[in-house]
């Protein structure tokens, strides 16, 4: 995770995942899992929830940690 002890205020953050993109790996949802999930009934990653990310910068891992580009990113996340 990416922990640099910052909250993270992405109100005006636009967090998506590609459902026809994502293979499941389930990388996001390690990196920021507050607002990332792993739906494994369905084997995609979702989002829960963006206004719960944890750290700033938590998402962003997760977007450039995707093996596949799933996550798409809009707006700013505060800092």
């Amino acid at each position: 995770m990416a922990d640099n002890g910052r909250k993270c205020y992405n109100s005006a953050m636009n967090v998506t995942v590609d459902q026809d993109t994502c293979i499941g790996c389930g990388a996001c949802a390690e990196i920021c899992p507050a607002v990332f999930f792993l739906d494994e009934a369905v084997g995609k990653s979702r989002v829960i929830d963006p206004d719960a990310c944890e750290y700033a910068g938590c998402c962003e891992a997760a977007e450039e940690n995707c093996p596949v580009e799933a996550i798409s990113i809009e707006g700013d996340s505060g800092f």
